[in-house]
């Protein structure tokens, strides 16, 4: 079974990494959560960056505001897809440094990165991952998105 590691670099960032926590165990797939800061915790950093593919995780989601080092960091550390979530945090610029600092990631270091505290989009893009290898999380997404659809057509009937 696959797991996705959502990690964050403080627990103020949790109720928007909460969002991909959510989505995630509402797919059935393994999360492991933690909190790495990058600037406080470097060893941290390292040790989760190199050994987390093998205790068995797939993906890795990290969430950071700031200066948000931790998706990059992490990304130049571990042969895993990682997803960023660019966090809004009370020592940010609107959140643009959070953006651009996950976003511009130099070749050969790749991040992918969601909209600002788009962890819901994360955990999301982290199932499409797994669901290109596991049918399960597949037929899964594929529910979801046909449920998207519905909600607009329900919506669109009550205009009426």
């Amino acid at each position: 079974m696959s797991k996705v590691g959502v990690i964050m670099g403080s627990k103020s960032d949790l109720p928007v990494m909460q969002d991909a926590i959510d989505i995630l165990k509402g797919f059935d797939i393994e999360v492991e959560v933690d909190i790495v800061s990058a600037h406080r915790t470097p060893e941290k950093l390292f040790d989760y960056g190199t050994h987390a593919h093998t205790r068995g995780i797939s993906v890795i989601i990290a969430g950071a505001g700031g200066a948000a080092h931790l998706p990059g960091m992490v990304a130049s550390l571990s042969p895993l897809p990682v997803i960023g979530v660019p966090v809004k945090s009370s020592n940010s610029i609107d959140g643009w440094d959070s953006v651009l600092s996950i976003l511009q990631m130099p070749g050969g270091v790749p991040v992918a990165t969601v909209a600002l505290n788009g962890a819901k989009n994360a955990g999301i893009l982290a199932a499409q991952i797994i669901g290109s290898s596991d049918q399960c999380i597949l037929d899964k997404i594929i529910a979801y998105k046909e449920g998207l659809k519905i909600k607009v057509h329900e919506s669109a009937k009550d205009l009426s």
